[in-house]
């Protein structure tokens, strides 16, 4: 066993790690506004200033589980208006396309325990371009693409550091920290380093009064005093560093014109003490927050380390064998990681995964958000709160989240998203799968889940609604970890399950409108994918049938059914539950087809192709035929049946039969159950083989779905002419967009009109690989459609895998497609190898678009590039 592998059986090696978020400012849980204007109520600029309520932010930063202490790095060039204390970027209304950080980094290297890790920020040698990213793209309209910083030349003739983090442990509450700053311009430059330490700030609220202190020991050491805390010393390895104290406390003079108060040292101080030599810091060298700070002249190509370390002990020689632990930590971090891929294909597949699982796990964060004291406010700071007016998330009082959490993107998503974690939760199990099933399980608990079922949705607004993917996740990573280790885990998949069957019950009694088993839900995580907003209230008792709503609850249902026979081989009373999730399958395949009362359903036979249906007040009905994933996520509701396990379940068995017998209206509805396949295999799936083709001839056509980087969200043909739809007097156009959003319908960073997502593309991998396994090589179609090349559907399935992870691979040019033709990123030795995992990609380019760091569901291509 792994070095790294023993440690992941001592939870207490996760007590710390890298738990601080990148960006705090404008969430909702720090918006204490009267009208709900997160954005606004905290930006960039005033973090300087501002203590935050819930969380913490920094560059690279580290914390305990319950983030009571803190500590990040900054940076100054001596030419900013500012120390680089925080990633920069652009809130939604700033943004031409929403929310968009503006930073180039890249995290290389993460161990599941955090006993190393590593990353990269470039930053420019020259002064920051603030006003100029701000003022470009608030002058861009939504029909042309974000203004980057590389756009500004700021990085041309190299004219920046590569600043290398690195954080090993020497043992579980004991960092070691390397800093290495690479000047890669042709001229000396001047750098300012400055490590800082601090306590999130829980003391001025009104629930205690308890605050840690720091204060200077001696040169080059920082003692940190907290009862809860076992890091106790802060110490410095270069010589000439100083060490400079402040509060972690808002500058509301600064901020709010309130009067200045004396011997206070705000959160700001060690800020405007390094750019404007402020009398801002503690001459008496003590506070809540610290740093060490270091001016330093890098020589042109050359590069100077800096050394760091975190301890509990109390040592005259704290760098003492600092070199040897650190290289012990990467040699462990490479033998765990070859052992998770010793079946990589080449080095470049290699390195792709490994920064995949680096990016998943840096993007871990504490979460803290405490809805009922938010919204009433604190003992010493109340909440203006104008609930007349708009106020989120009221219906959720129950909530109490304080938990390390997998996120989508610590900048531009720092909050969870239940299906964006879902996703998570399957790469995660590779490397991590106890950390995998701890977190699906954390969104069942009590405290996340409400009390009548539903699953929160993300922080904006809890009670949205998406796709319901909670289940397919958990038994996906069941058996990768039973594969792996070698045992089931049953006690998780009976947990989970018993929660499952909540939520299930939500869903049947919430979005089944009618009680016909044809389910809305909204948007359901699918922003901008319709002619119009599919959360709009209509009028005179109209409403949406949705094809994927109603999909997505037959996956459900089947995924239900699957766990629980799975659970039948062991405990024989989970059969009556197969039994009962086999039925509901049926009952919601027959809605799909007639709509419950026999009108007709959402099936489309001129087309061939599944769509969403406007029901009208007058009991009239109008198929909305837009192309788009809607009508592909009908595959995804696909199970296959070994018959040996039905051997298993004769009870099952017998109760199946009945249904086959005695509803025939229900089964000829369903791809032929009772007609053994490949193997011995019985297939459930709302495609029949006729319409499966169908749909694949569709979605295998390149004037349509088929992209050279995998399936896009809409068809091609409206790029050129596109879908019009006209309701309640308003004419809607959906043209195909390959990439940037050219429409503000949530928000503006939100697009689903052609681009390229992982998760959609991931389920329909698999599900192809399901199809297969029934159908063998007795079913071949088209690909590309009309090429007369005909393949089975596992090897379509692996074309489109393949598809995927070409985005991210060299091509034969040395080229990386999510650099979008960049050719410093894709050629520059300082910049070829480093991977961003953005949230989708361009159509039919497969340049990266939307948060840039999004790791999290397209982390799925680090499974993707696991050979089965």
């Amino acid at each position: 066993m792994t070095a790294e592998k023993q440690r992941l059986q001592d939870i207490k090696w996760k007590n710390w790690g890298p738990y601080v978020s990148n960006r705090q400012w404008g969430n909702v849980r720090e918006d204490y506004s009267p009208n709900g204007n997160a954005w606004n109520f905290t930006n960039h600029d005033k973090a300087e200033s501002h203590a935050y309520r819930w969380g913490e932010e920094g560059i690279a930063g580290i914390s305990d589980t319950k983030q009571l202490f803190c500590f990040a790095l900054s940076f100054w060039n001596k030419k900013d208006k500012m120390i680089k204390e925080r990633f920069f970027g652009l809130s939604n209304p700033q943004g031409n396309h929403g929310e968009d950080i503006k930073e180039i980094f890249y995290y290389l290297d993460n161990t599941p325990t955090h006993s190393y890790m590593k990353m990269v920020y470039k930053y420019p040698i020259h002064e920051f371009p603030y006003d100029h990213l701000l003022s470009e793209n608030g002058r861009r309209s939504k029909k042309e693409a974000e203004f980057e910083i590389f756009d500004t030349g700021i990085f041309d003739n190299d004219e920046y550091f590569d600043i290398f983090i690195e954080y090993c442990k020497a043992d579980a509450d004991d960092f070691l920290v390397r800093i290495t700053v690479c000047n890669r311009s042709q001229n000396d430059a001047p750098i300012v380093v400055a490590p800082t330490a601090w306590f999130r700030n829980n003391w001025k609220w009104g629930y205690n009064t308890y605050k840690g202190q720091l204060n200077a020991s001696y040169d080059g050491c920082i003692d940190i005093n907290h009862d809860s805390i076992s890091i106790k010393k802060f110490y410095s390895r270069n010589t000439g560093a100083k060490s400079l104290f402040c509060d972690n406390e808002t500058n509301t003079p600064k901020l709010y014109g309130a009067p200045l108060t004396d011997n206070t040292y705000f959160k700001d101080g060690i800020n405007d003490h390094i750019i404007h030599n402020s009398n801002t810091v503690n001459p008496e060298k003590r506070g809540s927050k610290a740093a060490f700070v270091i001016e330093e002249i890098i020589g042109g190509g050359q590069s100077k380390t800096f050394d760091f370390r975190l301890s509990p002990n109390d040592t005259d020689e704290p760098f003492h064998h600092f070199d040897e632990i650190f290289n012990t930590r990467i040699a462990e971090a490479n033998e765990f990681y070859e052992e998770v891929q010793h079946d990589a294909t080449n080095d470049d597949e290699r390195n792709v995964q490994r920064q995949a699982f680096a990016g998943l796990l840096w993007n871990k964060q504490f979460y803290h958000y405490n809805v009922g004291k938010w919204l009433k406010g604190d003992p010493n700071f109340d909440a203006p709160r104008d609930f007349n007016h708009y106020v989120r998330n009221t219906e959720w009082n129950h909530m109490h989240n304080k938990d390390i959490i997998s996120m989508p993107d610590k900048w531009e998503y720092p909050w969870y998203a239940t299906w964006d974690l879902a996703f998570h939760c399957v790469p995660y199990a590779l490397i991590d799968a106890q950390f995998a099933k701890n977190q699906l399980l954390l969104l069942t608990k009590e405290w996340y889940m409400h009390p009548n079922g539903q699953l929160p949705a993300y922080e904006w607004n809890l009670s949205d609604v998406n796709p319901p993917v909670h289940a397919w996740s958990c038994f996906r990573v069941f058996k990768i970890d039973e594969k792996t280790n070698g045992k089931p885990d049953l006690l998780f998949l009976e947990k989970v399950f018993q929660k499952l069957l909540l939520n299930f019950t939500w869903w049947v009694n919430r979005k089944d409108k009618n009680g016909k088993n044809i389910f809305g839900g909204g948007f359901l995580g699918l922003d901008n994918i319709g002619a119009f907003d599919r959360n709009m209230e209509l009028k005179d008792g109209e409403h949406l049938e949705q094809a994927d709503g109603t999909s997505w609850m037959a996956m459900y249902a089947l995924n239900m059914m699957r766990i629980a026979m799975e659970l039948a081989q062991y405990y024989q009373v989970y059969e009556d539950m197969a039994i009962k999730f086999f039925e509901h399958y049926l009952y919601i395949a027959e809605a799909m087809e007639n709509m419950g009362d026999g009108k007709e359903g959402l099936w489309n036979e001129e087309d061939g192709f599944f769509y969403d249906v406007l029901q009208l007040g007058n009991g009239e009905s109008v198929t909305l035929r837009l192309r788009s994933i809607v009508g592909l996520i009908p595959l995804f509701a696909v199970e296959i049946i070994d018959h040996g396990l039905l051997e298993k379940m004769p009870n099952f068995k017998i109760r199946m039969e009945w249904v086959l017998k005695n509803k025939p209206e229900l089964t000829k509805l369903v791809s032929h159950w009772d007609e053994e396949g490949h193997g011995r295999k019985h297939l459930m799936s709302i495609l029949r083989k006729n319409r499966l083709t169908k749909v694949l001839t569709r979605m295998l056509d390149e004037k349509e779905f088929l992209s050279s980087y995998g399936i896009r969200a809409m068809s091609k043909v409206y790029e050129e002419n596109p879908f019009i739809f006209s309701v309640h007097g308003t004419e809607n156009v959906v043209y195909y967009t390959p990439a940037e959003s050219d429409s503000r319908m949530f928000g503006g960073n939100s697009n689903w009109r052609g681009p390229i997502w992982f998760p959609i593309n991931f389920l329909i991998v698999e599900s192809l690989q399901r199809f297969h396994f029934y159908y063998g090589n007795s079913l071949k179609v088209e690909l590309p459609t009309g090429s007369g090349d005909k393949r089975n559907l596992d090897e379509v399935a692996q074309n489109i895998s393949n598809r995927l992870c070409s985005i991210f691979l060299k091509d034969e040019n040395g080229q990386r497609a999510f650099n979008g033709g960049n050719n410093k990123f894709n050629y520059d030795e300082h910049f070829k190898d480093y991977i961003t995992f953005y949230e989708y990609f361009h159509g039919d380019n497969g340049r990266g678009v939307g948060a840039s760091h999004q790791t999290g569901w397209t982390a799925t291509v680090a499974k993707l590039m696991k050979p089965r």
